[in-house]
Parts: structure tokens; C-alpha cells; sequence
């Protein structure tokens, strides 16, 4: 079975789609799924469900949603014995023999960085499998418990990170021009991102696109500046008037 967070919920088995109902079940199996293999307390469980406000026989009640979700699973898979992938522990209850696109995501970025710069290709190929398990905001369906919450701003640092170092090594292998399109979807997806907007106008002017580098950074300026009335910082301006300067460092 196959679960993916990166985005909408999604259950797949053997290529189908198991649909989860309901925004109780999709974040229970959001929340054993950030943990595979190990046990969530049913307190904790209770928590991310009902937050301050849990219900009487809140035990009950959740006990009532794994028995719903056991049923679900076994019946939109059409396999019965996809009832036991949610396993009852002492404490909790554990999602077993599931593949998460979380984590597949977060081993191959561990993996890219132990590379270092010993195999640049190596690492920007991890880095773009990494990259491409994302379909939209993390968990953007499984409710607002704080299990979910951290575990969303958690891995959308890591995505940030994770192309920050792509983008990078990217350039470093004289990528730039095809690089552009990807900074720029980027860029307009984190519009105040100054990294982002550094490593644009670098591919820009690499690319001999002066002209559009400069604008990017005019841009940039103007809505740090009437926004969040800030200037750009040290890394950005140094970008900018490398280019003015036509730097033979930035190429």
C-alpha cells in the first residue's frame, strides 16, 4: 500500500485508489503515517481528532473511527485482510507494511546531502525524485490537529531546503538555462523567498537575459518594500550589483 501526504491524501493499492472519507479518518491516517511502523498513542490521537474539546468517551470514539477506517480500507480495496495495516498496540495504534511519500521525500534528501559535492549528478537526481512526490500543500486535507500542523511546517522547510540545494547544484552544472522555469515556479510560489529570487536572477544573467535579471530583482525590491517594508538582504544585494558590476564570479 502506498499513502501520499504531499498533497491531498491519497491511499493506493496495487494502482487503485482507496478513497478515505471524512476529515477524521484522513487525519488519523495522516498521523500514523508520518510515524510508519510505530505506535501513536491514542491520547495523542485524541488530541489531533477533538483538540481541547474531546468528547465524553473520547477512547470510544476513536476506537469507533479505526473500526470505520478498517472497514473502509477493506472494502474499497476490495481485500479484507487490509483491515490488519492498522494495528492495535498498548499504547496506540500503528500503520504497518505502508510505502509514504514523506519519507521516501525525506530519505532521498538525506541522502543528497551525505553526498556532499563528491557526486554533484547524484545528488541534484535524489534531490529531483525528492522534489517531484510533491502534488500541492502537505496534508491539505487531514484537518488542523498539531500533529499535522508541525509535521506540515516541517516538511515544508525541508521542500525549501531541498531546492534551494537542487538550484544550486543546478547551476553548478551549468544547468542555467533550463533551470529558469523551475526558479521562476518557485519564485511565484514563495514570492518573498529572497533565495529563490538570487538564484533567478543568476540563471537570468548566465543566460544572457541581463535585462529580465535586473527586473526580477526590481520586483523583488518593490514588494519587500511595500509589503513588509524591509530591503532586500545582504546575499540578494550582492547578486545585484554583481550584475552591475558584470562579476566574472557570477558565471
Amino acid at each position: 500500500m502506498r499513502i501520499n501526504v504531499l498533497g491531498p491524501l491519497e491511499v493506493w493499492d496495487e494502482g487503485m485508489r482507496v478513497g478515505i472519507p471524512g476529515e477524521k479518518l484522513r487525519s488519523i491516517v495522516a498521523v500514523l503515517a508520518l510515524s510508519p511502523g510505530r505506535s501513536v498513542s491514542r491520547n495523542d490521537l485524541i488530541d489531533e481528532l477533538w483538540g481541547e474539546e474531546p468528547p465524553r468517551n473520547a477512547e470510544n470514539s476513536l476506537h469507533g473511527h479505526i473500526a470505520r477506517l478498517r472497514r473502509v480500507l477493506a472494502a474499497r480495496s476490495g481485500k479484507p485482510e487490509l483491515r490488519q495495516i492498522v494495528e492495535t498496540s498498548p499504547s496506540g495504534y500503528a500503520l504497518t507494511g505502508a510505502e509514504v511519500d514523506a519519507a521516501c521525500f525525506e530519505e532521498r534528501v538525506r541522502h543528497a546531502e551525505s553526498l556532499g559535492d563528491e557526486d554533484l549528478e547524484a545528488a541534484a537526481a535524489l534531490l529531483t525524485e525528492a522534489t517531484a512526490l510533491w502534488r500541492g500543500p502537505a496534508l491539505v486535507d487531514t484537518g488542523q490537529g498539531v500533529i499535522c500542523r508541525i509535521a506540515y511546517s516541517r516538511l515544508q522547510q525541508t521542500r525549501i531546503a531541498a531546492c534551494e540545494k537542487l538550484f544550486d547544484i543546478r547551476l553548478k552544472l551549468d544547468q542555467h538555462r533550463s533551470l529558469i522555469s523551475d526558479l521562476e515556479q518557485m519564485h511565484a510560489m514563495y514570492p518573498f523567498h529572497e533565495r529563490f529570487c538570487a538564484q533567478l536572477i543568476t540563471a537570468l544573467y548566465r543566460s544572457g537575459r541581463q535585462a529580465d535579471a535586473l527586473d526580477a530583482y526590481s520586483q523583488m525590491c518593490e514588494r519587500l518594500s511595500h509589503s513588509l517594508g524591509l530591503d532586500p538582504g545582504h546575499d540578494l544585494k550582492s547578486k545585484f550589483y554583481g550584475i552591475l558590476r558584470q562579476d566574472p564570479a557570477l558565471v
